[in-house]
């Protein structure tokens, strides 16, 4: 029984590749879709070919799936749907055309359910890690209501939209982050090579050496000495440390709420955060989902805990009879022009739309603040990296100016 299990598993959606002759003789070839050899027999024969060669394709594991991979899949498959092509057969171009063998493996699963009758937003939450609430409540409004061409291109300019923010903001981050650590590097090849050679040089002065020399020797005696200790607790603190952040709820918070005081990029998670939360809140009110249900996926969608918390004490008042604003108001998160944009939206019955030029305006803010941070952390870089190259260096010249003022 298990011996069959598995069969049947490794069979489930599997591409093989054919060749043959059609009715009039022709050599043809292709690859289609099925549990078997058999059922391509079959298949093929149905079709008047006469098959010659079956060949299963291997799949390679492929690589991890991300959220890129899921935003140009709904774009794709949103593209389809308006232009007519019906839902499995959009699956299985987009499956088939996906370069990730990864993505190709899910979109089959999902249209192996479809087919068997499941509806697409059921689908796609037997896979929580891939298709989170938002994405599935907005699935199944379009459903229900017949839009579903119009809700899933409404999901990809969103998904296009937050992945394009978090996208600048990472390219923001990583050039500092990545001179950084090839700074540290620089200044422990020449603590851990350059000085030991100039020390061997300095023991025959038979002069006292200044204080900045001693020190860079000190540094660099200890770096020799304990070197794979330097490395490792490094190495292995940033990851401890990454850990304890994706996993730690109470690591999270303190980090997010750090992360919103800091000087500088303060404001920039900040404003990102209810770039997101706007952003989110306008496109489940778009498709028609209640807005006490559209709560649950707004918060997690912000990409920060102090408003994932905010929003569920948002959603209680809500649920209560309280309007959005007063609610959102009493959270103290969201800035004055956001309240007076979501007031006079819950006024006119354009929420939606208020709410989106919100999101539309703080996305501009958080791209011009990205801008600014690159062009001002270039400056600051240079003249920190300089200034701690530069110490060494003449840290370790002082002595030879020092010898040749005594000659």
């Amino acid at each position: 029984m298990a011996t069959t299990t598995a069969k049947a598993a490794e069979n489930k959606d599997a591409v093989f590749e054919w060749e043959g002759k059609d009715r009039n003789g022709k050599q043809v070839r292709g690859e289609i879709r099925a549990n078997g050899e058999n059922q391509v027999k079959s298949a093929l024969r149905r079709q008047g070919v006469t098959p010659s060669k079956i060949k299963k394709r291997r799949m390679s594991s492929g690589k991890s799936i991300k959220a890129k991979d899921l935003s140009i899949f709904t774009r794709q498959l949103a593209t389809m749907m308006k232009a007519g092509v019906p839902l499995l057969q959009a699956f299985d171009i987009v499956g088939r055309g996906n370069p990730n063998p990864s993505v190709t493996k899910l979109l089959n699963d999902i249209r192996g359910d479809v087919e068997t009758g499941t509806s697409l937003s059921t689908a796609f939450r037997k896979y929580p890690i891939y298709f989170d609430n938002l994405y599935c409540n907005l699935i199944e409004a379009g459903e229900s209501a017949g839009i579903l061409d119009q809700l899933l291109d409404r999901l990809a300019v969103y998904m296009e939209k937050t992945e394009a923010m978090k996208s600048k903001i990472k390219s923001a981050l990583m050039y500092p982050i990545t001179v950084l650590i090839v700074a540290f590097v620089v200044v422990a090849v020449i603590m851990i090579f350059v000085v030991p050679s100039f020390k061997t040089v300095f023991e025959g002065f038979g002069a006292e050496l200044p204080a900045p020399t001693l020190m860079v020797i000190a540094m660099s005696e200890f770096f020799v000495k304990y070197w794979y200790l330097i490395f490792g607790g490094i190495g292995g603190g940033v990851y401890f440390f990454l850990q304890s952040w994706k996993r730690n709820e109470k690591v999270q918070e303190f980090m997010d709420r750090l992360m919103r005081k800091l000087p500088i990029f303060g404001d920039l998670v900040e404003k990102s955060c209810i770039a997101r939360w706007t952003r989110t809140l306008s496109t489940m009110f778009a498709a028609g989902v209640p807005l006490v249900e559209a709560l649950d996926s707004v918060g997690g969608a912000a990409g920060n805990i102090v408003y994932l918390h905010a929003t569920q004490k948002i959603q209680q008042e809500v649920s209560t009879g309280t309007a959005l604003t007063a609610a959102m108001g009493n959270a103290n998160l969201f800035p004055s022009m956001v309240l007076q944009m979501c007031a006079i939206g819950e006024e006119s019955g354009s929420i939606d739309h208020m709410l989106g030029k919100c999101a539309d305006f703080y996305e501009a803010e958080v791209d011009d603040m990205v801008a600014g941070i690159s062009s001002l952390m270039e400056p600051i870089i240079i003249v920190v990296l300089g200034t701690v190259i530069g110490g060494i260096v003449v840290a370790m010249y002082l002595p030879i100016f020092k010898m040749g003022q005594v000659v």
